[in-house]
C-alpha cells in the first residue's frame, strides 16, 4: 500500500497520509507524492476540493527523524536540495488551484503544522497537540515559517516556535492556525458541510476567487525559498543538530540541557 493514498469521492479528491505504523512520519517519498498530488488536483476540473487527512491515530508526527539523521552525510548542496524538495511540497499545496480542507487529530509536530498552515480550511479535533519542535531537536522550523507566519497570529506563532511549547487545538485556533475544533462527531459534520459548499459552488469561480486571493496574500512566499531551505540544511548538518536527534532515538536529554533542567 502507498505511503499516500488519493481517491476521488463525490467531486472530492481526498489525500490520505498513510504510514500509520510511523506516525505519517514523511519522508522523501511521501514528500513527492504528496506534492504529485497537490499538483494532479490542479489539472482535474470535475473536483470541488481537496480533503487532507491521516491514518492512524494521529495526523503526522512530521518529518522522518531517521532521514533528518541520515543527511548529515549529505553535502550542504545535497541537503538544499533536498530541503527545496520539502519547500515545493508545502507550495503545491497552497498553491493548489481548489480549496483545501485539513483534518487534524492526534499529533501535529514539527513540519506537519506547515501541512496545516497550507490549508484554507483547518478542522481539527479538540484533543489534538500541536508543537513546534525543532529547536527542542537543536533544528529550526525554517521550511514551515513562511507558511505558517502568513496564516497564523505572528505573536503567538513566535512564541510557540521559540519555545517549543506543546499547545492544544483551541490554542491553535485562537491564534488562526484553524478554523474549526470539535470532537470526532461535530469535525465530521463540519467537513462534510464545508465540502457539500463547495460541491454547490461554480468550480471555476471558486479557482478564480482562490488565485486572486494569493495574489494579495501569498505572493511573497516564494521569495523566501533560498534563505529558509539553506537554514534547515545548516541546521540538519550542525554539531547541535546531529547532537538534538542522537538524543532523541537514544531517549536522553541533550548535552545542552543541565543536570537541574
Amino acid at each position: 500500500m502507498s505511503v499516500v493514498v488519493t481517491s476521488i469521492k463525490n467531486k472530492i479528491f481526498e489525500i490520505k497520509l498513510n504510514r500509520p505504523e510511523k506516525k505519517n512520519a514523511f519522508n522523501p517519498e511521501m514528500i513527492s507524492l504528496i506534492t504529485n498530488a497537490f499538483v494532479k488536483a490542479n489539472s482535474m476540473k470535475s473536483i470541488s476540493a481537496v480533503y487532507l487527512y491521516g491514518e492512524g491515530d494521529c495526523f503526522c508526527a512530521g518529518a522522518d527523524l531517521s532521514w533528518m539523521k541520515s543527511m548529515v552525510n549529505f553535502s550542504l548542496d545535497e541537503n538544499i536540495k533536498d530541503s527545496e524538495k520539502l519547500f515545493d511540497m508545502f507550495y503545491a499545496g497552497l498553491t493548489c488551484e481548489v480549496p483545501v480542507v485539513g483534518y487534524f487529530h492526534g499529533y501535529v509536530m514539527g513540519g506537519a503544522t506547515g501541512l496545516a498552515a497550507i490549508c484554507d480550511i483547518g478542522v481539527a479535533h479538540n484533543e489534538t497537540k500541536f508543537c513546534f519542535s525543532e529547536v527542542k531537536l537543536g533544528l529550526a522550523p525554517a521550511v514551515i515559517s513562511p507558511f505558517v507566519l502568513a496564516k497564523m497570529n505572528f505573536n503567538k506563532a513566535n512564541e510557540y516556535m521559540l519555545s517549543a511549547k506543546l499547545f492544544g487545538s483551541n490554542e491553535a485556533q485562537s491564534s488562526s492556525l484553524l478554523e474549526y475544533v470539535g470532537d470526532s462527531n461535530d469535525c465530521q459534520e463540519t467537513i462534510e458541510k464545508l465540502l457539500n459548499r463547495f460541491r454547490k459552488s461554480g468550480p471555476q469561480a471558486v479557482r478564480e476567487t482562490k488565485k486572486l486571493i494569493q495574489k494579495f496574500q501569498h505572493s511573497k512566499i516564494i521569495s523566501l525559498k533560498g534563505e529558509t531551505t539553506k537554514v534547515i540544511s545548516q541546521r540538519r548538518v550542525s554539531s547541535e543538530g546531529q547532537e538534538g536527534l542522537s538524543s532523541f532515538f537514544e531517549k536522553r536529554p541533550p548535552n545542552w540541557v543541565g543536570e537541574k533542567n
